[in-house]
């Protein structure tokens, strides 16, 4: 099973880190936060990527091209014949990275498309390449296939942006609450699809969480996968210092592996 990852955002509200690179690229704990993504689908044996790239996505190729060399010790011959043997080896899971230039400008839903032709598999998944989580990612296929419908999000309770007030008539506060969890569900990636999914893409300007899930829930084919654990996306400064404190803690709930 394949895994498309959306790294191709500009990541304005991140630009204390991402006028230098591009958000997935951001690090936590000394690895970027997009090997943490892989790693945690890895746990579960998906190690095959498509990853979607826009915003600064030669750096991202620059990386996997220079990842053993990175993380291993080596001896290099150079001249004719020139060899390279890593030592050390970093152990690793044999991870298969495909990387596609999908535009600058390029919505979701057009990255996505844009792809296609990277995904042979019936079923695949998609999602972002800025949140962490630790969704059973066996359980949420399993989900999906019970069901038999086009796709399945992942959905969590999120948490409010701003303490909350209970107020009484005299304009006394009763109770606060410092950022209480919301009684909804929200979307965060994690995505499972059937290939029939790009019959409902469009073109570069196409934005996956617009038309196109809108038309497959009115057409009943969108199942939701709610998932009670931990799940945090790197979108601000705030929220990149959150996820480092946490990783530096040990107490990183996204950590699934060993």
């Amino acid at each position: 099973m394949k895994v498309v990852l959306f790294c191709g955002g500009q990541g304005t509200r991140l630009r204390e880190e991402t006028e230098y690179r591009p958000k997935p690229l951001v690090e936590v704990g000394g690895r970027p936060i997009l090997w943490h993504i892989m790693k945690i689908f890895a746990h579960y044996g998906i190690n095959d990527f498509v990853l979607c790239l826009g915003y600064k996505g030669s750096n991202i190729k620059e990386y996997f091209l220079n990842y053993e060399a990175m993380n291993n010790d080596f001896t290099i011959r150079l001249g004719k014949g020139n060899q390279v043997q890593y030592h050390n080896m970093h152990g690793e899971q044999d991870f298969t990275v495909t990387l596609a230039n999908t535009g600058l400008e390029t919505m979701t839903g057009g990255r996505l498309k844009q792809v296609s032709k990277y995904i042979d598999d019936e079923i695949f998944m998609v999602s972002y390449g800025d949140g962490v989580a630790n969704i059973d990612i066996s359980s949420l296929i399993e989900f999906h296939r019970s069901h038999g419908k086009i796709a399945t999000v992942t959905a969590v309770r999120p948490f409010s942006r701003f303490g909350v007030l209970n107020i009484s008539d005299r304009e006394e506060v009763v109770d606060f609450t410092e950022k209480p969890q919301i009684d909804s569900w929200a979307s965060v990636g994690f995505f499972v699809f059937n290939r029939k999914i790009f019959n409902y893409l469009g073109g570069d300007d196409c934005i996956l969480e617009q038309e196109p899930l809108q038309k497959l829930a009115e057409n009943g084919q969108l199942m939701a996968y709610r998932h009670h654990g931990f799940f945090y996306a790197m979108d601000t400064y705030r929220e990149y210092k959150y996820l480092n404190e946490l990783w530096e803690s040990k107490n990183a709930p996204w950590k699934v592996w060993p």
